[in-house]
């Protein structure tokens, strides 16, 4: 990148400047010169900076590497931040996954870091030139987005991190569920397995009540494995109350 061929930059800011690009943004002050490097907007994915720069001369008269009306330029370089910036918080609006809230935490941070970067930029050029008012308004502007954007990322972080927390909840609600649901099953499903085994056993032609007992007696067992599951400890009680009913359903 090259400097417009009207310039006539002090050799001690054209010094300053690379060959291969302008750098980071920043403000070069020389000989009552000031020349501001800055960046446009990035976008998402975007990692390459594009350079604009803005040199005010001694006399207070400002020119724009783009043309045109250079202070016109540069507010409307602080607008494409703001456009920015108002366009992210439009998504963070409709945003409702985690997704959503990842991506817009990706597309917050470059632009970000960008607009701080540009605020310190022109806070640099406003001490360096006390005087001309109209970069108090544009470092105003820059804080501003610079503001916004900082409670936009926070805002975004904390939903992210509440839905990832909701989601995690929600599995493991629905785990505990499904476990016991299994733990009150599993006992009547093994007696299950055991009786249906093509054995002899002696029951086959006792009366249907015993099969209903031991269907019973599964059931309770099951919801014995059930209290194991959600409290860690199993009832004496439980126990007791399942031999006094075996017992009695035995002798009838």
């Amino acid at each position: 990148m090259k400097l417009p061929l009207t310039w006539n930059l002090p050799v001690t800011i054209s010094d300053r400047l690379g060959q291969k690009s302008f750098g980071k943004q920043r403000a070069i002050v020389a000989e009552d010169n000031l020349l501001l490097v800055l960046h446009k907007a990035p976008e998402t994915g975007d990692r390459d900076r594009d350079a604009v720069l803005f040199w005010r001369k001694p006399d207070g008269r400002w020119e724009c590497s783009k043309g045109g009306v250079a202070l016109q330029q540069l507010t409307n370089h602080i607008k494409e931040y703001n456009s920015a910036e108002e366009e992210l918080n439009q998504f963070y609006k409709i945003a409702k996954t985690a997704e959503d809230y990842f991506t817009l935490l990706e597309a917050i941070t470059p632009l970000q870091l960008a607009i701080e970067n540009l605020h310190a930029t022109l806070q640099t050029a406003r001490e360096a030139i006390p005087q001309d008012r109209d970069l108090i308004d544009l470092r105003d502007g820059a804080y501003e987005i610079e503001r916004t954007l900082d409670i936009l990322y926070i805002n975004t972080k904390n939903a992210l991190d509440f839905k990832v927390a909701k989601e995690a909840e929600s599995s493991t609600k629905a785990a505990n569920r499904l476990n016991t649901l299994a733990s009150i099953f599993f006992p009547l499903t093994a007696i299950s397995c055991v009786f249906g085994m093509n054995l002899t056993s002696g029951l086959e032609s006792q009366s249907v009540l015993i099969f209903w007992i031991i269907f019973l007696a599964g059931i309770w067992l099951g919801l014995i494995v059930r209290q194991w599951v959600l409290t860690g400890t199993i009832s004496k009680l439980s126990f007791s109350k399942l031999a006094i009913d075996l017992k009695r359903g035995l002798s009838d």
